[in-house]
């Protein structure tokens, strides 16, 4: 079992570091502790007033800037915008939503959740000096690539399995962004976290009774967002595996102190993890 708690957080000072989603739950804690450990913290949000209400509460170096994961005209002009960064966690997302369109017309949450992270990290690459963190889930147990139509244009919507898609494409991202890092023979590193079961604005946006039912559980069940946050905060300050998974190590991976963990078989899958990069970089115009 892991000992390790925001206690053993390593001093950051010297270091900057982005936070997608920064405004609220995991990535309010997540910004705040790296903060107060002496980073200067870029809270990269949609919601610009919640993020600067978020950042004048935190006591270390912040800056707010916009970043509209779910529109690549924004996340373009955000990454124009940085000149260099230590680590880019990438943890912003959205949850079994009703079906929506980004502005690019992608699935919302295979969009937000995936494309519009994979084009951001691939966008500023060249100026990130340690680690990209990208933040999936559990529920990528339950997800399924469909590279013939990862946009739900031609089956009928499911918004759980889509939220599995985008959560097992985040994980696959980050274990193949790490391979191609480690071919190239570069420095910088790319791991994987999650944050078990954890009390965040996350579960209250399904539109659906399913938001009473899951408040119900933040209330009486699930961790902290702050314990939510320390899989993350393991994953982008210490010395961690490349392209290794790291969350709670208690029942399930739902809750607990941060450790290496283990992913569904579909997640280890060379072959659609590479056909999905090449997809990616098509749908996002990287190529």
């Amino acid at each position: 079992m892991s000992t390790w708690t925001i206690a053993d957080l390593p001093d950051q000072t010297g270091r900057t570091i982005i936070v997608t989603g920064a405004n609220s739950g995991l990535g309010a804690a997540t910004a705040r502790a790296l903060s107060e450990a002496g980073a200067r913290v870029i809270l990269a949000c949609r919601d610009v007033a919640k993020a600067e209400r978020v950042a004048a509460g935190m006591r270390g170096e912040t800056e707010v800037r916009e970043l509209d994961l779910a529109n690549l005209n924004s996340v373009r002009a955000f990454t124009e915008s940085i000149e260099r960064v230590d680590v880019l966690i990438n943890n912003a997302g959205v949850m079994a939503l009703p079906l929506r369109r980004t502005a690019d017309g992608f699935e919302m949450q295979f969009g937000t959740n995936h494309l519009g992270h994979f084009a951001l990290t691939n966008l500023m690459l060249d100026r990130i000096t340690d680690r990209v963190v990208t933040v999936s889930s559990v529920a990528h147990r339950i997800g399924k690539i469909n590279l013939a139509d990862p946009n739900w244009e031609q089956r009928r919507y499911d918004r759980w399995l889509a939220y599995g898609q985008s959560k097992l494409a985040n994980l696959m991202f980050a274990t193949e962004l790490q391979r191609r890092l480690a071919g190239e023979g570069a420095a910088v590193i790319s791991v994987a976290a999650h944050p078990g079961y954890a009390a965040t604005e996350l579960m209250s946006h399904t539109e659906s009774i399913q938001d009473t039912i899951m408040g119900l559980g933040n209330r009486t069940l699930a961790p902290t967002a702050e314990q939510g946050a320390l899989p993350t905060l393991f994953a982008a300050t210490t010395e961690v595996v490349p392209g290794a998974f790291y969350g709670p190590d208690g029942f399930l991976g739902l809750r607990g102190n941060p450790a290496r963990t283990g992913s569904a078989p579909a997640a280890r899958n060379r072959e659609v993890a590479a056909q999905l990069w090449e997809l990616s970089e098509k749908l996002c115009g990287l190529i």
